[in-house]
């Protein structure tokens, strides 16, 4: 996919990293693989797809489900074990 320049698209995408605490470009990578799925061509489809994932970020947030929230319930030890390690 080529890259999509732009301005409103872009800043959509910096709200999204913005909500989710991640990067612009991986921001940018998940409105991108929505718009793969969906076969959108056109830029105005582009952007409503953006806006589409904005809207359900905005939502998880409000909702308490949030990336930063998810990280840590996945970083807690579990039955005291703080110092076990699982090496591949």
């Amino acid at each position: 996919m080529y890259p999509i320049n732009d301005r409103e698209f872009l800043k959509i995408c910096a709200d999204i990293a913005c909500l989710m605490s991640i990067s612009l470009a991986s921001a940018k990578k998940k409105v991108e693989i929505q718009i793969t799925k969906k076969g959108c061509k056109t830029i105005d489809e582009k952007r409503k797809v953006a806006k589409e994932v904005y809207e359900k970020c905005k939502k998880d947030n409000a909702n308490d489900l949030n990336s930063i929230k998810r990280f840590d319930v996945l970083m807690q030890s579990l039955d005291g074990n703080d110092d076990f390690l699982v090496e591949d």
